[in-house]
């Protein structure tokens, strides 16, 4: 499993552990992925998707589901996400 986030692409950033000597060591911060259902009201399924907080904040602003994936941008989402979001558009069309 990948530790991207499937609806924002957040990904893992690289950086330094800075000791008090400042020694430096190479770490990863990685982003707070947790795994969520989501359900699509339009297309009657549910989802379970690894998703940072960020991107679940993102989904309740948005006000469900749908709503994002409608207006999320393309090449932030997982490859999953994009077929989802093609026969959304194509549904509601």
């Amino acid at each position: 499993m990948s530790k991207k986030c499937e609806l924002t692409g957040k990904i893992p950033l690289k950086g330094h552990k800075v000791s008090h000597a400042n020694n430096k060591t190479k770490r990863r911060f990685l982003p707070n992925l947790k795994k969520v259902k989501f359900k699509s009201d339009i297309l009657n399924k549910s989802l379970r998707i690894s998703v940072s907080n960020a991107g679940v904040r993102s989904v309740d602003k948005k006000g469900s589901f749908d709503h994002f994936l409608k207006s999320a941008k393309t090449k932030n989402l997982s490859l999953r996400l994009k077929k989802l979001k093609k026969t959304l558009l194509s549904k509601t069309a």
